[in-house]
């Protein structure tokens, strides 16, 4: 989740936030509490958001009046159509919404707090790839602005050193930098190294600076996530077919949605995972299937119910399912692999074109200059320029501007907190806080001493 809190509302800005705490992260916590054993990453952007001031209560106005505003505009559309039918399903499915405001009201708005005892592990402050940045004081900043955040927001839990690679982008000279931040886990996408399905995917890897790498299993991740994968499938929500005020009452089939048969569809494909997992790691090791949380109940409206069913599922077929830190307690790592100086991501291909290809290649230039720019300011950059660098490092720009699904947003983000930076440079002094809650524990001077 980018930082959206406070830039723009309908149709990008803040309401991603908000629609993706209703429909995922309030679902994902009940399935937490439950005890399933899952592993969650948390990461330092979304975490700022969370308890940004006034953002509970915006949030809990869109659930309560925006969301069934919307609803009944769309329902009178479809009454004086005569598809009774469909507003029908759009009455029911504003009740999400109520149920949502409760919940968050239920953890006192407090949602962060809510999530971190589960946040077993972070990610860099506002998931920059960071092969593309520019310099060693630029990837420090990163690491230790959102190690630290994760720290400070998660004790007297410790951490264990598990750090969720932004995009997966792994490359060989990183590894000292993780070591020195204090990163003994990470998760990397080697399925073009290793080959799709191979089983060295289910062991972890030594490396010689430190961290262990845990490869994930493309193997089982594609039973979810491919163009074939669960979500696709007939009975479910679709997505991608919406009303004019973004509500969703058709199945993937073009049918009226009917949640009794989505809820079948879900359990069925619960029991499909496993048994397939199972015989996955039926010789033995460590299947790591990585979702984006959103995945879960915003972009696939049954998610929830299917990773419950998967848990309920696996315990009786006896399947274990472990947090992936106690997994890594118990596993002897493989040796490391020979290095190939290739950076490798989790992206479509596996490589940078995502986030540097020539689509988006002046987006890497610009936040690779202002680094460059900020890094040789040292102390005297200040804060303002610091946060904004952040921001404009964010993975999701790029992303969004590569897939074209937010329209020109990511690039008048990136423009913004451009024009933004070269300001606070040029003034140290003048403040203008449109980051109101970015990295807020920020102490760059260290990291941009001489």
């Amino acid at each position: 989740m980018p930082y959206v809190e406070g830039h723009g509302t309908w149709p990008f800005g803040e309401e991603w936030l908000w629609e993706a705490i209703a429909t995922s992260y309030l679902p994902l916590l009940d399935l937490l509490e439950r005890g399933a054993p899952l592993t969650l990453s948390v990461t330092p952007v979304l975490a700022d958001q969370l308890e940004a001031p006034g953002a509970a209560e915006r949030c809990l106005a869109f659930l309560r009046e925006v969301r069934p505003a919307s609803h009944r505009l769309d329902v009178e559309a479809f009454e004086a159509e005569g598809r009774d039918d469909l507003a029908a399903e759009l009455v029911r499915a504003a009740g999400d919404y109520r149920v949502a405001a409760q919940r968050l009201l239920a953890c006192l708005g407090d949602l962060l707090g809510a999530l971190a005892p589960y946040a077993a592990w972070t990610s860099s402050a506002t998931h920059a790839v960071l092969p593309l940045l520019a310099t060693t004081p630029g990837i420090r900043l990163q690491l230790a602005a959102g190690i630290e955040s994760h720290r400070a927001r998660t004790a007297p839990l410790p951490w264990a050193g598990g750090f969720w690679l932004p995009e997966c982008a792994h490359a060989d000279w990183l590894e000292p930098l993780l070591e020195e931040a204090g990163v003994r886990a990470t998760c990397v996408d080697f399925t073009d190294v290793l080959g799709h399905g191979d089983a060295r995917h289910l062991r972890p890897l030594r490396t010689d600076a430190g961290p262990v790498l845990v490869p994930v299993d493309r193997a089982t991740m594609d039973l979810v996530w491919s163009d074939a994968g669960y979500p696709s499938h007939a009975a479910y929500r679709d997505y991608h077919h919406r009303t004019a005020r973004d509500h969703h009452p058709w199945a993937n089939d073009g049918a009226v949605y009917q949640p009794a048969r989505a809820s079948a569809q879900a359990r069925a494909d619960a029991a499909d995972f496993v048994a397939r997992t199972r015989a996955r790691v039926a010789d033995g090791g460590l299947a790591v299937c990585a979702l984006d949380t959103e995945l879960l109940g915003h972009w696939w409206y049954e998610g929830p119910q299917w990773l419950e069913a998967v848990v309920d599922e696996a315990d009786r077929a006896g399947l274990a399912l472990v947090p992936l830190d106690a997994a890594l307690a118990e596993i002897e790592p493989g040796p490391p692999l020979p290095a190939t100086g290739r950076v490798t991501t989790w992206g479509s291909p596996r490589d940078l074109s995502t986030w540097s290809g020539p689509a988006v290649a002046d987006l890497a230039v610009q936040a690779r200059d202002a680094e460059l720019r900020v890094v040789a300011a040292g102390r005297a950059a200040g804060p303002r320029a610091v946060r904004e660098l952040l921001a404009l490092q964010s993975s999701d720009w790029a992303f969004l501007a590569a897939r074209g699904t937010a329209g020109d947003y990511p690039r008048r983000r990136a423009a913004a907190h451009r024009r933004a930076l070269d300001e606070a440079l040029a003034l140290p002094e003048a403040f203008e806080p449109t980051l109101r809650h970015l990295a807020p524990g920020l102490d760059p001077g260290p990291l941009l001493s001489p």
